[in-house]
């Protein structure tokens, strides 16, 4: 693993922190090659019972996917890859076989809510902020599966709410929809989780598996393509000087093109 994503076992417990702090903890594909590597090992150790996901301090779960790496994208091909490449990585998340628990203080944006709903229990602090903004920022979309997981875990409206207003829930908010498990304090974090995560690993770890893996099918049962829609958002316009506008920090006026 690498500094910018640190693993350690504590007993059952395997512990995976995104360790970008000064970048609210913004993913690079190191991190996402890291977390499949932990999932992978969690699922190789029977010793281990639970995963745990945090990000390092107290502003941030993940701020995205660090957005330097859409600056080479050239068509809407490029989308469709990198829209592959982390459906890969939140497959891999959503079938680790023990229980995975996101431990959520600050932002919990873009791709960290995708990370965060592809785990099987979320607690977040009171400062907990969750949303996709990318309709006033990036330009860009998600791929139909994580669509899929916004809707299964908001509903319908919620989700529709939070992409089109790009409207950041809060930690009530996201708590009242169910989306939040449990709500603590930000110096009760470490303990809360950590209270969560020993119960799980007391409980039955083949029946906990059947009860998550049978979730995951009825989630994606008739999902449907959506490449089209990546392929057409990422070929934009919109986007590519959305990127450029955001990493310059200027102004951008949306054209639809």
């Amino acid at each position: 693993m690498s500094d910018e994503l640190l693993v350690a076992r504590e007993g059952a417990v395997l512990q995976v922190t995104f360790n970008r702090p000064r970048q609210r903890n913004a993913m690079s594909w190191e991190m996402y090659d890291g977390l499949v590597a932990a999932c992978e090992a969690a699922d190789a150790d029977d010793g281990i019972r639970v995963l745990v996901l945090r990000g390092a301090g107290d502003e941030a779960f993940v701020a995205g996917t660090d957005i330097a790496q859409f600056t080479g994208f050239t068509s809407g091909e490029d989308g469709v890859a990198y829209e592959q490449r982390m459906e890969a990585v939140l497959e891999r998340l959503e079938t680790t076989r023990v229980p995975t628990v996101a431990a959520i203080s600050g932002f919990c944006v873009g791709a960290g809510i995708a990370l965060a709903a592809a785990c099987d229990i979320r607690v977040s602090t009171t400062t907990g902020r969750f949303g996709v903004p990318v309709a006033r920022t990036l330009g860009n979309c998600l791929s139909m599966n994580t669509y899929s997981l916004l809707v299964f875990h908001l509903g319908p409206a919620r989700a529709k709410d939070m992409l089109l207003r790009a409207r950041m829930f809060s930690a009530d908010e996201a708590h009242a929809a169910g989306f939040v498990a449990q709500l603590c304090e930000v110096g009760e974090l470490e303990e809360t989780v950590a209270g969560v995560a020993e119960r799980l690993a007391q409980h039955a770890p083949l029946t906990m598996w059947a009860g998550k893996e049978a979730v995951r099918r009825l989630r994606l049962a008739n999902l449907p393509d959506g490449d089209d829609l990546v392929r057409t958002v990422f070929g934009s316009e919109d986007f590519r000087n959305g990127v450029r506008a955001f990493l310059d920090k200027t102004p951008h006026r949306w054209t639809g093109r």
